[in-house]
């Protein structure tokens, strides 16, 4: 597997892991336009911009019409919320960047008190599960673009393998080649060889042949002197 894809997905593994961790809720005081305000904040460790898109867009779709955002305060008026205030309220919130990630905020007016964990037990049971529940919908969707990503990680590995062994078959192919190229060389030069100890064999008896053509040239000559000789003694 190739190294690269495989910190991938060691990586995405070790993302999971940290994605499961359980969100606490506290009370936390937020200075809003000067004026100081007690709320909830529930802690995520995940991107501030994604989370702030999908705390607003959850708030539309519960609360549609009632949503302002002015400068990342979000306010919400007459909104109800059941398990909170039978009567309408007034919700400040706010999400900041935190060390650890990211803190969902929201300060809520029942109207003749704040939210508070002393002082509205009840009202903050229910707010804590409300940023509770938002913080678990985050996370399974963190976990599923995850749990894809890493999907897609293995895919990729799964090809990646597909080709070093397709490459690996490729290269036996041509070491067979280069094989069977060896063997039609090494026949080339054994037939060379023989063709070429048949030109020396052809040579020798070529010069063997020169050989007993000049002594034909010799006895030739000697012959001819003969005839010559004998021509000179006629009388």
């Amino acid at each position: 597997m190739n190294r690269n894809i495989l910190l991938v997905l060691f990586l995405l593994l070790g993302a999971l892991r940290v994605s499961a961790q359980r969100s606490p809720v506290d009370e936390a005081d937020q200075n809003i336009n000067n004026i100081p305000r007690k709320g909830q904040r529930v802690s995520l460790q995940l991107d501030n911009k994604r989370v702030e898109t999908s705390w607003i867009k959850q708030l539309n779709e519960q609360f549609p019409g009632k949503v302002k955002n002015n400068k990342g305060i979000i306010t919400m008026d007459g909104v109800t919320i059941a398990d909170i205030s039978p009567t309408p309220v007034r919700i400040i919130s706010r999400v900041d960047p935190l060390p650890t990630g990211t803190g969902v905020w929201w300060s809520i007016d029942l109207g003749n008190a704040y939210l508070g964990q002393a002082s509205t037990p009840t009202q903050w049971k229910a707010g804590e599960r409300y940023l509770k529940n938002f913080a678990r919908s985050m996370y399974r969707e963190d976990l599923v673009a995850q749990i894809t990503d890493a999907e897609k990680a293995l895919v990729n590995s799964q090809n990646n393998h597909m080709a070093v062994i397709a490459k690996s078959d490729a290269i036996k192919k041509e070491i067979e080649k280069n094989k069977a190229r060896k063997i039609e060389i090494q026949q080339q030069l054994a037939n060379n060889a023989a063709e070429l100890q048949q030109y020396n064999n052809q040579i020798d008896t070529n010069l063997k042949e020169q050989e007993a053509a000049r002594a034909d040239i010799v006895n030739m000559r000697v012959a001819l002197e003969s005839v010559k000789e004998r021509m000179s003694k006629i009388e």
